[in-house]
């Protein structure tokens, strides 16, 4: 199981969960996603790092966060995105914030349907090289390209946020302008970018956001992207109410030193950092 520094407990009762989502059979291009929980789990042994944020929160000795293990990932595809659907939904009605370690990009999906269950409205802030706005890829309408065609249509978002974006077509040009949605592009962003959002916030995170050179084990390298610490100061700038995060598509099969799990750790402790502060400030 995960450690975090030392931060996980093993308590009935928390507010902050971890669960993982072993799958990868909607990657287009290369498998290998989903061995990204087991890797990330192992990335944050406290042998490695401490519980301390940056942000000067201890997550030890702050909030109470737990590893619920994963989520079963063997049948076809629909059995697998409903039981995400309810795994998440049965964390999110124990009032706990959910961090969901992926898997490709398409359990956003199913992750995010039942967040809407839970939030009227909600607004998602999405990190990513790739809109994923496909109506389709290569027939599939649930590629991992496909995520947030899905999320826009259904209405589970108020607002969509992405940011990072380097590998728009002109198909998700014409769906940005079509659902309003605002897309960040990586040559767009200058220093100092702070986002602001007024409905309850979730973060979906695919690690090719960041450039090849901080994330090399991703299946797909798109040069030009953030640096980790671009990314993490986007993260620690936001003003929003934090209430769920997914961090998605690391191929543990690619990323031979280590350092994209590594920087998979990080995100999510800023995160949850960021939430146990502002949660300590109310």
């Amino acid at each position: 199981m995960t450690d975090f520094g030392g931060a996980i407990k093993q308590s009935q009762k928390f507010n902050l969960a971890i669960i993982g989502i072993p799958f990868d059979e909607k990657s287009c291009y290369l498998r290998g996603a989903a061995k990204g929980p087991q890797a990330i789990r192992a990335a944050s042994t406290g042998k490695a790092i401490n519980p301390w944020t940056e942000l000067g929160a201890n997550l030890e000795e702050e909030g109470v966060l737990v590893d619920l293990g994963d989520v079963d990932a063997s049948g076809n595809f629909q059995e697998v995105f409903s039981r995400i659907e309810r795994s998440v939904l049965e964390i999110l009605e124990k009032n706990a914030v959910t961090v969901v370690l992926g898997g490709d990009h398409s359990i956003t999906f199913p992750v995010v349907k039942a967040f809407a269950r839970r939030f009227k409205p909600l607004d998602i802030l999405h990190f990513d090289a790739h809109p994923d706005l496909y109506e389709e890829l290569y027939g599939d309408r649930f590629s991992h390209a496909c995520p947030f065609a899905r999320i826009i249509e259904q209405g589970l978002a108020r607002s969509l946020v992405q940011v990072g974006i380097r590998a728009a077509t002109g198909e998700h040009r014409a769906k940005v302008l079509k659902h309003g949605i605002r897309m960040i592009e990586m040559k767009d962003i200058k220093d100092n970018l702070c986002l602001e959002f007024s409905n309850p916030l979730y973060i979906s995170f695919d690690l090719d956001a960041l450039d090849p050179a901080f994330a090399p084990g991703v299946s797909h390298h798109e040069p030009g992207g953030l640096s980790s610490r671009q990314a993490l100061s986007i993260l620690q700038r936001l003003k929003a109410r934090i209430v769920g995060l997914d961090v998605v598509e690391l191929n543990p099969e690619r990323d031979v030193s280590g350092i994209t799990a590594a920087a998979a750790v990080k995100i999510i402790k800023e995160v949850l950092g960021k939430i146990v502060i502002l949660n300590k400030s109310k």
